[in-house]
């Protein structure tokens, strides 16, 4: 495992949900409506909105993927015709993976202080049920809890674990907010996405009825992360006749090469709806979502601000480098994000344990070779740790 001078901070773990993450806590009269297990042909499925939901192929989590078994693929060095075979043999889940106490005692094994947490099943369900507002909500309003009674919100002061908040209905999503604040949440996590209301009207994260929650959000200081899952794309690939149901790790070339990018449209609403300049205070952060998105959207802000200076508050370029932190994949072009938005917005995330991740979250450094120390400790390490603390100001 790779030595550092000083334990880091990882921007991106996640935790494999317990069975009953969503039916602990939920209203029994929105069970139907919102999630439930089923044995099918002698398996058991997760059925959501009363059908099966195939975001995670194995939502029982066990046996799981090795940490980090597909980084040759996700650095292209590896081409495999079935997604499947690059898995290898599972593995039985790790006490780690659902015991904050297990996963401190790992953490320290890592050299890792303090940590993101994210849901694993949870990013993939706000689209499931969008079509059902006050179900959905149920169901997240019983996720928080959940979380809250297996892992904290700021257990130990090392594991900040993410609560999920839906603007689909607002007055859910600000008296949840007030919930997560009381319980000591130092961070919630948003889909990259428009919501549907419950007058079927769509409506952008910068809508006017969005405004109190970003005003609350504001003066709270919490952190707004926007962490992959399922965005509600997928119907663009239908659009291209492709299968348009989100399924996690089933890929196609066609899929992966089109222009869509839920996370530029949604920090594009951010900005052009003036929600980061109005609220100055809001810290947000893009997690495994890559940053090469980054560049085409800076090219599309000069433009646009050139051409309608008079609808922005500022250059919207510099209220993204004020206020948007992004953790890139270790793959990308870590000298141009560095170039377009400062070490100092920058985030390590080892997306730990995921297939997709770092076996050994602190191993991103190999993927900083040629920043210089303070650049380092800024990614590695300050940078997550300042997010955890409400912004002042």
């Amino acid at each position: 495992m790779p030595k550092l001078d000083f334990t880091a901070f990882d921007a991106d773990n996640h935790y494999y949900e317990a069975e009953d993450a969503f039916t602990r806590h939920i209203d029994p009269k929105m069970a139907r409506r919102a999630m439930q297990w089923a044995e099918i042909d002698g398996r058991k499925r997760l059925l959501v909105a009363g059908k099966i939901n195939r975001f995670i192929p194995n939502p029982t989590f066990d046996p799981v993927a090795r940490p980090g078994c597909l980084d040759d693929y996700f650095r292209a060095k590896t081409a495999v015709k079935d997604i499947r075979e690059a898995f290898g043999e599972l593995e039985p889940i790790s006490a780690a993976y659902r015991n904050r106490d297990a996963r401190i005692a790992l953490l320290d094994e890592q050299g890792v202080d303090g940590t993101f947490l994210f849901p694993t099943l949870g990013v993939g369900m706000e689209t499931a049920l969008e079509t059902d507002v006050e179900a959905m909500s149920a169901a997240f309003t019983a996720f928080n809890r959940w979380l809250d009674d297996d892992w904290g919100f700021s257990y130990q002061d090392r594991l900040f674990s993410a609560g999920y908040i839906s603007l689909a209905d607002p007055d859910w999503a600000n008296d949840e907010l007030e919930y997560l604040l009381g319980q000591g949440a130092r961070l919630i996590n948003l889909r990259a996405g428009s919501v549907l209301g419950f007058d079927g009207e769509r409506r952008s994260l910068g809508h006017p009825r969005h405004a109190a929650f970003w005003k609350k959000v504001n003066d709270s200081g919490i952190t707004v992360a926007f962490h992959s899952g399922d965005s509600g794309y997928s119907f663009m690939a239908g659009h291209w006749g492709l299968d348009n149901e989100f399924e996690a790790f089933r890929y196609s070339p066609l899929k992966s090469l089109l222009t869509s990018s839920p996370i530029s449209d949604a920090m594009a609403s951010l900005l052009a709806e003036g929600v980061l300049a109005e609220n100055p205070k809001i810290r947000v952060v893009t997690v495994e979502t890559g940053s090469s998105w980054v560049r085409p959207l800076f090219q599309k802000l000069a433009k646009t601000f050139g051409q309608q200076a008079h609808a922005f508050a500022e250059d919207p370029i510099e209220t993204f480098r004020r206020q948007i932190w992004v953790a890139p994949y270790y793959e990308d072009d870590l000298f141009e994000l560095r170039d377009l938005i400062g070490a100092d917005r920058m985030l390590f995330g080892s997306d730990f344990p995921h297939a997709e991740g770092l076996a050994d979250p602190v191993a991103f450094i190999d993927d900083l070779d040629g920043f210089d120390d303070a650049e380092i400790k800024l990614i590695m390490k300050s940078n997550g740790e300042a997010l955890v603390k409400p912004a002042s100001g």
